[in-house]
């Protein structure tokens, strides 16, 4: 399965896949089968599928930019499937995360780039303020309200998240390129 593990809501996604051997050693190509992936997207009753063309004895994917603006940002599951008259096999399962697009026309709307751990390292840190600053014996946390809940616990609950966010951050880094940031090299 070569769908791109990122993409970005918006734009034209295209991906090959070569032919594969099934499970009694037969040949699986595009001359005699069908090749169906399934995306489904975890939070409401979205959901895309993209039939592959011949390409050579594999199969070649597009799926177009008018398509996936569609595509709500998070993570979306994938299911490929060979088909050829009553036989289906399946490729695989795997997921993709789509990104809200950057792109606008006009004035820009508000976009929020931080994933769910920084937006709710966000909230616990202020929580923990306004209970110090204010003595507050409540306090909310995006739509939830709470009441007398213990300090050392939200302190827990914050350090859990900033270890998250390092982590993200590094495998942004590294994935961009820019490499380990805990990573010391020595030179003698």
């Amino acid at each position: 399965m070569n769908i791109p593990k990122k993409i970005y809501a918006g734009q034209t996604i295209k991906w090959r896949d070569d032919a594969f051997v099934g499970p009694l050693n037969e040949s699986i190509t595009s001359a005699d089968w069908t090749l169906t992936y399934y995306l489904r997207f975890d939070h409401t009753h979205e959901a895309h599928t993209v039939a592959g063309s011949a390409y050579g004895t594999g199969w070649e994917f597009t799926i177009s930019a008018t398509d996936s603006a569609g595509f709500n940002a998070g993570n979306w599951y994938i299911y490929a499937e060979a088909t050829k008259g009553s036989e289906k096999f399946p490729l695989g399962n795997a997921r993709a995360e789509v990104f809200a697009t950057y792109t606008y026309t006009g004035d820009a709307a508000a976009f929020d780039g931080r994933s769910q751990a920084e937006k709710d390292l966000d909230a616990v840190t202020a929580a923990i303020r306004a209970i110090i600053a204010d003595k507050a014996a409540e306090y909310s946390i995006g739509n939830r309200t709470f009441k007398r809940v213990d300090l050392a616990e939200l302190r827990m609950r914050e350090s859990q998240l900033k270890a998250i966010v390092v982590r993200e951050r590094k495998a942004a880094m590294i994935a961009n390129g820019l490499g380990d940031p805990h990573s010391l090299y020595v030179r003698f």
